[in-house]
């Protein structure tokens, strides 16, 4: 019998709009190894092929351990897009309170982000960092927004995901990362998101050796797992939460994590 991980992305807050829940079914992808699976370890450090399944185990791993987790948080697709440029190099915590002003001023809509002044802009959303820089992004989405699509994200969205990918990558301020933020989170196209957090888990698992572009790591991910917004989604979400809580820059707590049983054994010493 076929077997399935519950998927809740409904909202547990009002800060999550109902246009932003997903499909409350996911399938599981795979089967969690026992802890020390032999077949699932590395044999040395160095660089070796993906096994077949492993990011969907690893992908198993994680949702048992912490669940569905609710993101991307926007109570609109607007304002999904409006966090996936703020959120560039600070916390969401800083993105929380940009938005919040923004809301209060009845901000969140293209049309209303067209009309003010990037001076004022980027007063409001100061505490996202570099908020001069952002104001410029901010407008040149609205701009393009408007230009292409006469300003309907419904219009944008219908758009096929490698057409519309390359509009946005066009746009001043939006790289892959972000677009593909908007993509998944704001348009539900399955394109799986690359962060550093996804980065170093595929680094310390060796997964991936460094020197990987964006769009290899991207394609790997979209390869190894069913084309479905909604686990791309899930997933990304996952790998944020343990790279923040567990597979942390300094001082990771590899023991804790739930992915510990896929790590590699230490390197011998010679």
């Amino acid at each position: 019998m076929e077997q399935y991980l519950i998927l809740d992305l409904l909202p547990r807050h009002r800060y999550l709009a109902k246009e932003m829940s997903a499909n409350p079914v996911l399938p599981l992808l795979g089967q969690m190894p026992p802890p020390g699976a032999k077949s699932l370890r590395r044999p040395s450090p160095a660089l070796v092929p993906l096994a077949p399944h492993t990011l969907q185990l690893y992908y198993d791993a994680l949702f048992r351990a912490h669940g569905p987790q609710h993101w991307w948080p926007g109570r609109t697709r607007f304002e999904v897009i409006v966090g996936a440029i703020l959120t560039q190099n600070t916390s969401w915590t800083n993105v929380e309170r940009a938005i919040h002003n923004l809301r209060q001023q009845k901000l969140l809509s293209p049309a209303a982000m067209a009309r003010i002044s990037p001076a004022r802009l980027a007063r409001l959303i100061r505490s996202s960092g570099y908020f001069r820089q952002k104001a410029r992004k901010l407008k040149a989405f609205v701009r393009f927004l408007a230009d292409t699509y006469h300003g309907s994200l419904t219009k944008m969205f219908r758009t096929p995901t490698t057409i519309l990918r390359e509009q946005l990558l066009s746009v001043h301020g939006i790289g892959p990362e972000t677009a593909d933020s908007i993509l998944l989170y704001a348009g539900k196209h399955p394109v799986f998101v690359v962060d550093a957090y996804t980065r170093r888990i595929l680094e310390r698992h060796h997964l991936a050796h460094g020197k990987e572009s964006y769009d290899e790591i991207r394609s790997l991910f979209e390869r190894s797992l069913p084309s479905n917004a909604v686990l791309f989604n899930e997933y990304h979400a996952l790998i944020v939460h343990a790279g923040k809580h567990f597979c942390r820059a300094r001082s990771p707590l590899c023991e804790a994590c739930a992915l510990q049983p896929f790590l590699p054994p230490p390197a011998e010493v010679t």
